[in-house]
């Protein structure tokens, strides 16, 4: 089985036996009073079932993209800054100007 595929299934599987944790919690908290909606109707089971398996997709698909975006590899191996990304500095001259010549530039 290829490993995707394994890794696929293992993380369903635990989205899923979370789903069923949760659903047990709700009832067993009476949770907006789901315990005596599902115990005391005769679609309560249904009901539960419903709860279990929509939770379930979510759970699952939470579970999958938390495994996937644990897989990324880091690419930060240089170092922090970004001085490193745009080369080497470049010195520039610059001239000196009194705060005469420059307001009489400015006039022109």
């Amino acid at each position: 089985m290829p490993k995707l595929v394994r890794l696929y299934i293992v993380n369903v599987a635990i989205g899923f036996a979370i789903s069923a944790a949760f659903v047990v919690a709700l009832v067993a908290l009476d949770v907006a009073g789901l315990r005596h909606l599902i115990l005391g109707t005769d679609m309560g089971p249904l009901a539960a079932l419903m709860i279990f398996m929509f939770q379930g997709v979510v759970f699952a698909g939470v579970q999958f993209a938390i495994a996937v975006m644990r897989m990324a590899e880091d690419d930060d191996h240089g170092p922090r800054g970004g001085l490193s990304q745009h080369g080497d500095l470049v010195p520039v001259k610059v001239a000196q100007h009194s705060a005469h010549s420059m307001r009489r530039n400015i006039r022109r």
